[in-house]
């Protein structure tokens, strides 16, 4: 039978674990409530230039105008590309980390090289990407791929280099192959890994596809922002900046918690 005392120290302790939880949410909350109070304030003062930072009135009425004039066909398209791009990068740097693991030749001739293209400004090369493959959305998909691409390379094959030396061990007494060794150990060991690589490339696609939209896009929110920054319409920048930071914040979200399902079910 269960120890009744065990029992209520354990509800003790996941209400202190919920209340902590409702107390950060409402600090989270209460801090974005008074930031948005703060700035409308001020702006209605004349103490910051809303003609530049805009305030939250303006930005509201803004949104409603926008999604009455293909706002949601905007936010498609950029959400369409980063999750192309960011798909791409997760499933072939994920290969690309397997086969510098399995050759550790290849991976030592190669890691001068990864650091090197990990360091240097994907935006720099845009023009350069435009010509390879065209003005376009694949021009737009590529620069999101370029971005994420070398960060999993570089997480994933420091996770699989870093396994449990124990457990591969354990397996080559058994006479497992080197695939098997992969299959059943190193790659399930690193699923938390694999998540941390996602959390990271989500935000990273999406600052490829933005800068992708900035050169050649002529729809999605880094278009709405350029253009609104053309015609001096700063609300629509302003308007835009936040849309696109929802759009993030939704994505990481999305990918924590696909996170908690699959760690739920493999996590063991």
């Amino acid at each position: 039978m269960d120890n009744p005392q065990i029992s209520i120290e354990r509800i003790k302790y996941l209400k202190r674990i919920k209340r902590q939880k409702e107390k950060i949410l409402a600090w989270q909350i209460g801090i974005l409530v008074c930031f948005l109070l703060l700035w409308e304030i001020l702006a209605q003062a004349g103490i910051i230039d809303s003609f530049v930072l805009s305030q939250p009135s303006r930005i509201w009425k803004t949104c409603l105008n926008m999604a009455q004039n293909d706002l949601q066909k905007h936010i498609g398209i950029t959400v369409y590309e980063t999750l192309a791009g960011f798909i791409l990068g997760v499933i072939l740097g994920t290969a690309l980390a397997f086969v510098l693991w399995w050759s550790s030749t290849i991976s030592k001739i190669s890691e001068p090289y990864l650091v090197v293209l990990n360091s240097l400004p994907k935006i720099a090369l845009g023009p350069v990407i435009i010509i390879i493959v065209g003005a376009g959305t694949q021009a737009i998909i590529f620069m999101a791929l370029a971005i994420s691409l070398i960060v999993t390379v570089l997480e994933m094959l420091n996770g699989f280099q870093n396994t449990d030396k124990e457990y591969i061990k354990m397996a080559q007494t058994f006479d497992a192959t080197k695939f098997q060794i992969f299959r059943k150990i190193v790659f399930p060991y690193n699923i938390a890994t694999l998540f941390n690589s996602l959390k990271i490339n989500i935000g990273l696609s999406l600052v490829g596809v933005i800068a992708g939209e900035f050169l050649v896009s002529k729809a999605g929110l880094g278009y709405l922002i350029v253009y609104g920054g053309q015609v001096f319409q700063l609300d629509l920048v302003m308007t835009s900046v936040i849309i696109l930071a929802i759009v993030a914040a939704l994505m990481y979200e999305a990918v924590a918690l696909l996170q908690r399902v699959v760690m739920k079910k493999y996590g063991h």
